[in-house]
């Protein structure tokens, strides 16, 4: 049998979010969250990494270009931390002719609010934010 997560593990530990135009995509997800990502090829992947990269526990990930990704809005949906408000996300992402899939929503009681966006390379991803 395989390695359980324990309560102080993440269900989550990596995710990757395939593009075309690594660029393009790269300053789309810079613009929206207002963050710095560091570029890197590994194994004849292209990749931008989010900030921070799983240190102390913290989930990584990065926007990835190879022949295995392909951009979809069917399938898997990656959460993005929008906090404070991911309302400030959905703003920018407007101005970047990104679309918005379903405006923030509550989700009940203390969880939060949650969104669905699709960016510039035709993923739907969603955002998470406490208010």
């Amino acid at each position: 049998m395989g390695a359980k997560m324990g309560a102080d593990t993440n269900a989550l530990n990596w995710f990757e979010i395939a593009v075309t135009d690594l660029n393009r995509a790269q300053q789309f997800y810079e613009s929206a969250f207002d963050m710095h990502m560091h570029k890197m090829d590994m194994e004849g992947m292209e990749m931008a990494m989010f900030p921070p990269m799983g240190e102390d526990g913290k989930v990584g990930g990065a926007l990835v270009k190879s022949n295995m990704h392909k951009p979809s809005k069917e399938g898997s949906i990656v959460y993005l931390n929008a906090n404070p408000d991911l309302q400030l996300v959905l703003d920018r992402i407007n101005h970047l002719g990104a679309k918005t899939i379903l405006p923030k929503t509550n989700i009940g009681g203390e969880n939060g609010y949650m969104a669905f966006l699709e960016d510039s390379e035709g993923n739907v991803i969603g955002l998470h934010s406490n208010n």
